[in-house]
């Protein structure tokens, strides 16, 4: 594939792509070299995806996986953003993208995928089910309890001190330090900076005055480029905090949101909770699974700060050979083998049941 006719957009996806494609190609060489149930693979060439940093360690795991069983393929996803993903494939520059949010009606409107037929539109897949993570970097801190008008006021930079009396009220018996806050957030147009954003808006409307959005909509705070940028900013920091997809939290402090009278520590079960009893986006074709999350939900057991990372593809390629990878690399990651693998290696909660059986309908429709 030649590259340099896509122009600028390209350049941002090929950089990192080679990079993860080969570290999952020297995981795919070993184990199986067929198909579904010991069928050789007749697949054969070069499948270009771009996109959301959040699914990262998911795309190693499905990328290895399914070059294992398909070895003359090699898939490439440069984990660029969701922003520059959902570029590069309205730029054909890419077969699919990976996005934390899903596409907006006027952006789907306006019908300019480069690699689509036009007007056939685009499959939108909720393949990827994650909590969001609010993490913090305090010595001897590992988890913190805070309501949405705090979190909200923290980011907004109204509240500046660790030892603040809205956090310190509750977190009973926590030593909180006369520290002062640094709030890390995404310097790129992030879908998981959306999601946050979203959550704050519809959660802490009195605090939060800002629509949600994918670019951070006030100067306060830092600034770092895309997941790796925050985790690495937090780290690094003294009294730091910030927010990223909870597969990426490792060591870091991490806060349990409140929701109704209890505090609810993220978790995949907790996230899968609240997109199982939230709606589908109206008025969508019928392989655009854009759902619309229910952020102040009040329900028991459910975490409202969940990320959900869509894959993004064509209904009908302009390229057959595109279509025909581009099909089977989505079956597999929405497949239950593919779900489970994302699971134990990015912490993500496998699609529900009734989701798989939409999702599959929309990927067999693809051509």
């Amino acid at each position: 594939m030649n590259f340099k006719r896509y122009g600028s957009v390209a350049a941002i996806a090929v950089a990192g792509s080679l990079l993860l494609a080969s570290c999952a190609a020297n995981e795919g060489d070993t184990g199986s070299s067929t198909g579904d149930e010991g069928t050789p693979s007749t697949l054969s060439g070069t499948l270009v995806g771009a996109g959301a940093s959040s699914q990262q360690s998911a795309q190693e795991a499905w990328v290895a996986a399914f070059q294992t069983a398909n070895p003359d393929v090699t898939v490439e996803y440069d984990p660029a953003g969701s922003g520059a993903g959902r570029d590069t494939f309205i730029a054909g520059a890419s077969s699919f993208a990976g996005s934390d949010r899903a596409f907006k009606d006027e952006e789907i409107a306006e019908d300019n995928f480069a690699s689509c037929v036009p007007g056939t539109g685009i499959v939108e897949l909720p393949a990827y089910i994650s909590p969001i993570a609010i993490i913090f970097n305090l010595d001897g801190i590992a988890t913190l309890n805070l309501d949405a008008d705090t979190v909200a006021n923290i980011f907004a930079g109204n509240i500046t001190k660790w030892n603040d009396p809205a956090i310190v009220s509750q977190n009973e018996g926590v030593e909180l330090p006369d520290l002062a806050i640094t709030a890390v957030h995404r310097a790129d147009d992030s879908g998981t900076t959306e999601n946050l954003t979203d959550y704050l808006a519809a959660a802490a409307p009195s605090v939060w005055t800002w629509e949600a959005d994918g670019v951070w909509p006030i100067e306060h705070g830092e600034a770092a480029p895309q997941t790796s940028g925050v985790i690495d900013a937090v780290t690094n920091g003294t009294g730091t905090i910030g927010y990223a997809d909870a597969s990426r939290a490792g060591d870091l402090g991490t806060v349990a949101v409140k929701v109704g009278d209890e505090y609810v520590p993220y978790s995949a079960e907790a996230a899968a909770a609240i997109v199982d009893a939230s709606p589908l986006v109206e008025g969508r074709g019928e392989g655009d699974l854009a759902i619309e999350l229910d952020r102040a939900s009040t329900e028991s057991g459910v975490y409202p700060i969940v990320l959900i990372s869509y894959l993004i593809a064509c209904n009908e390629y302009e390229d057959a050979a595109q279509a025909e990878l581009t099909k089977a690399y989505l079956e597999y990651i929405i497949s239950d083998e593919g779900q489970q693998l994302a699971a134990e290696k990015a912490g993500s909660a496998p699609i529900s049941k009734t989701l798989f059986e939409k999702a599959s309908a929309a990927v067999a429709a693809i051509k």
